[in-house]
């Protein structure tokens, strides 16, 4: 049976793979979306609150067609889920500059 960082990796390894999410295309994603798409997932499915007429939870960043739940296989969603997050600190790391700071773009924010 394979850990969890071993399903987290395979995952994202799918990710950029299969669904061609490369560190290229995470980085346009400057606004916290693959944090706050990750913690969509992280929520137990019994948990979740979903608003009149949508069909994902309030904070999912992207179109619905993005948005796919495994509310029968836990695991699924935690391993997804933390393959988001492993793409998001990959991303944020990229930024760093030479003295540690972080320079993540605010202007989306403003």
């Amino acid at each position: 049976m394979k850990t969890g960082i071993e399903l987290i990796t395979d995952e994202r390894q799918r990710q950029i793979q299969l669904e061609g999410w490369t560190p290229k295309h995470d980085d346009a994603h400057n606004d916290g979306s693959l944090a706050m798409a990750a913690s969509c997932y992280a929520i137990p499915s019994s948990l979740r609150e979903y608003p009149t007429l949508a069909t994902h939870p309030e904070l999912w960043p992207w179109d619905t067609r993005w948005w796919k739940p495994t509310p029968n296989d836990r695991i699924k969603e935690l391993v997804k889920a933390g393959a988001l997050i492993a793409a998001e600190i990959d991303r944020i790391q990229r930024l760093k500059t030479g003295d540690g700071q972080c320079t993540l773009d605010k202007s989306k924010n403003s």
